[in-house]
């Protein structure tokens, strides 16, 4: 069995180990793929394994042996796995495997906006408590989380995992969800979008990419939150109006926001969000701990001896 890796950097930059996958099949692995090369080191793969690197239905096919797709990511996107289901041809994904990363990372983005850690402590770098005539100072209004309201747009594993830690700092935890499944916390309060909107210090984005939330956070939806409301996004980067949400930091509208996602990665360097006044952006590291990216591997392995088994598993176009 032909096993081809197309993009193996992101996921292991030399830290983790691709042995074990070795006593899988013919293994072929590159760290990067332009999309111009993929058919060229594809064409005898039996197995694709892929993050970011497309495989559209042009590239399919020119792929005469595939038998399986293997992701190495949660998001399904860069797959055309409609028409691969037309042939019979099980793509898997890694499920659940970053929750608990991503959820920190939604709480280092508020606790920095709240406190502005990074800007106090350059500021005393730079000699300015040495020159100060107090004891103390701060350079920008700072804000007890104890009290404040997170709105949550979405409540799948991540959101619940992100309400669950923000409720430990004592906030008051809302959430806007398309369908209520009635297992949600009862620590939670189920609002409309408006209302959550209106209500929410925080607001942070939870949800999948789909076509009723794609560019959802537009004018329209910044406008209905709180004057001074935080934004946080961590699910994709397209949920965003890019330009909408860079006007509205930089006229005051909203106090911050914290972006682990942008709508190209990686951005153009006329993104909006770069200049943005109080934008926190980090290169869509939540899912890149050593822990989150070991546990993916393991589940990657499972997946395709899985399918090797003729049982397979995380299958999103059954």
């Amino acid at each position: 069995m032909k096993i081809v890796m197309l993009d193996a950097y992101t996921t292991n930059p030399g830290d983790l180990s691709w042995d074990n996958f070795r006593t899988l099949g013919d293994l072929t692995i590159y760290d990067r793929t332009p999309c111009e090369k993929v058919i060229e080191r594809a064409k005898d793969a039996d197995i694709v394994i892929t993050n970011k690197t497309p495989i559209t239905k042009e590239i399919i096919d020119c792929l005469p042996n595939l038998k399986f797709i293997a992701l190495m990511s949660t998001g399904y996107n860069v797959v055309d796995y409609v028409y691969l289901k037309e042939k019979g041809i099980p793509v898997s994904n890694i499920p659940s495997y970053s929750t608990d990363a991503v959820a920190q990372l939604v709480i280092s983005f508020i606790l920095e906006l709240a406190m502005n850690v990074g800007l106090h402590s350059e500021s005393v770098k730079n000699g300015e408590w040495s020159d100060c005539a107090d004891f103390c100072y701060w350079k920008t209004p700072l804000m007890e989380l104890s009290g404040k309201t997170l709105g949550i747009f979405g409540l799948g594993k991540i959101g619940r995992a992100v309400a669950e830690r923000a409720k430990a700092f004592g906030m008051n935890i809302v959430a806007y969800i398309p369908r209520i499944h009635g297992d949600e916390p009862d620590y939670i309060k189920l609002l409309s979008l408006d209302e959550m909107l209106s209500v929410s210090d925080v607001v942070s984005m939870h949800c999948p990419l789909t076509p009723e939330t794609e560019g959802i956070v537009n004018e329209e939806f910044i406008a209905k939150m709180k004057d001074g409301a935080y934004f946080i996004n961590t699910s994709r980067g397209t949920v965003v109006n890019e330009n909408a949400l860079a006007d509205a930091l930089n006229s005051g509208k909203l106090g911050g926001a914290g972006l682990d996602v942008l709508s190209t990665e990686p951005p153009k360097k006329d993104n909006p969000l770069l200049s943005a006044k109080n934008c926190f952006i980090t290169p869509h590291i939540a899912w890149a701990s050593f822990e989150t990216r070991k546990r993916l591997a393991g589940i990657l392995y499972d997946n395709i001896e899985a399918f090797l088994d003729g049982k397979p598993q995380n299958v999103i176009n059954k």
